[in-house]
């Protein structure tokens, strides 16, 4: 039975390191995956794969075959379209009254252990606010992520070191929701 998948890609398309989705989308297919759709040009895609292999199985063989194809190896988090749909009935704030750059999910490859969290002061971070979920993190940044202190306290090393991870605002999340069907 084919189950659907969502990869996330963390630093895709800057810094010098190009991916043009139309060659990661035949580099997916000629792996096996099916339906395979990208989302923007910052390492987003939907597919579907008959492999039982599982998502921990299939983000290694994806970051072994990009390695291959674009010479440089990036951290691949694929999740499964139930866990995604899980993520966004789980968030802690109210998504549908904000603008979707106010709201972000930050993707763990592992669920951190909480005392990673003990130095982030988050009463000095108000209004920004921040929940820890499964193997995610929701960050409410009313001004968005690019001047975000809470943004920098929680993706600081002391916090995430060993933890492969990225961020989408609400509306990718929501986007990549509806293209994976969860």
């Amino acid at each position: 039975m084919a189950t659907t998948y969502v990869l996330l890609m963390r630093g895709i398309n800057v810094g010098g390191r190009k991916m043009p989705m139309a060659q990661l989308r035949t580099l997916m297919e000629g792996l096996g995956h099916t339906d395979v759709r990208t989302y923007v040009q910052s390492g987003n895609a939907v597919f579907t794969t008959g492999s039982d292999e599982g998502a921990e199985a299939l983000a290694r063989e994806l970051e072994d075959a990009i390695e291959g194809e674009f010479g440089y190896r990036t951290a691949c988090l694929v999740l499964a379209g139930d866990y995604l749909r899980a993520v966004a009935d789980a968030c802690p704030f109210p998504a549908a009254e904000l603008e979707g750059k106010q709201l972000h999910a930050t993707f763990l490859g592992r669920q951190p252990e909480p005392e990673r969290f003990a130095g982030i002061d988050a009463e000095a971070l108000l209004p920004e606010e921040y929940r820890v979920g499964e193997r995610v993190l929701y960050l409410y940044t009313p001004d968005g992520l690019g001047r975000s202190k809470l943004a920098e306290a929680v993706h600081r090393p002391a916090v995430l070191k060993g933890i492969d991870w990225t961020s989408r605002n609400w509306n990718t999340v929501t986007k990549l929701l509806d293209m994976a069907g969860a």
